[in-house]
């Protein structure tokens, strides 16, 4: 009874198997239904006129297109470093916009330029007046990744948007919690070519197929376990019957 008993423990353990990655197949398969849902709401914010908003206001969405207006605080400009454009390193460009409501100040990433000489740093142009943009919403990282430490050798450079310390730039003036992300065209220089959001769907469903994939070598291996316990039990009872004939 108990050599009984351990043979069919591997065909239990199997099916468990089995049960499990179809469950986690499931799982991906629901985040990937989530996420298509959020890329389908990005989608249509993108497509969306752009619509004003104050530095102030007291809910935003992520990829909400908006328009601002406002003047440079062009002394207030910090290129953050380690940004690459077909391979080319550079810095991003960020400056925050007075706005011309009185609501405060927004920082906006105004696009990319290449680092050049690392010696100098690039020169960005600040155009004086009353500006007019539109761009995206972004929230930056809590935590960022750094390829290095902040230097204080050059003030101007910093490796992560900081909106805690761009705060204190513009100050009295209120700092928004969020970054537009320029997307209309200003004689600058600077590179506007952004990445399209993507809510990662084919990675989920990638996941899911390799659960699913495992749960069917799973069901397979349980099988053919089963059917050489059969095959084994009927050959047992065959010895049998001819030992005691």
């Amino acid at each position: 009874m108990k050599r009984q008993l351990l043979r069919i423990v591997p065909l239990l353990a199997g099916v468990a198997l089995m049960v499990l990655t179809v469950q986690l197949g499931n799982w991906q398969q629901r985040r990937a239904a989530e996420k298509e849902a959020l890329q389908a709401r990005i989608d249509a914010m993108q497509q969306a006129p752009a619509q004003p908003l104050r530095a102030d206001a007291a809910q935003v969405e992520e990829w909400q297109v908006v328009k601002l207006s406002g003047v440079w605080l062009k002394d207030a400009t910090r290129l953050i470093d380690n940004r690459t454009h077909q391979g080319q390193a550079g810095y991003h460009v960020l400056t925050p916009l007075l706005l011309s409501d009185g609501s405060g100040a927004v920082l906006v990433n105004r696009g990319w330029i290449a680092a050049g000489d690392r010696r100098h740093l690039p020169g960005v142009p600040a155009p004086a007046g009353e500006q007019q943009l539109e761009g995206v919403i972004r929230l930056p990282e809590l935590a960022p990744f750094m390829l290095a430490a902040e230097s204080a050798a050059v003030e101007q450079v910093w490796q992560h948007i900081d909106l805690t310390r761009h705060a204190a730039l513009v100050a009295p003036a209120l700092l928004a919690g969020w970054v537009l992300q320029q997307r209309s065209p200003a004689a600058d220089g600077l590179v506007r070519d952004w990445p399209q959001p993507a809510a990662g769907i084919d990675r989920h469903r990638g996941y899911a197929f390799q659960w699913y994939a495992l749960a069917a070598l799973a069901g397979c291996l349980s099988a053919w376990y089963a059917w050489r316990l059969i095959t084994r039990r009927s050959d047992d009872d065959r010895s049998t019957r001819l030992a005691r004939g």
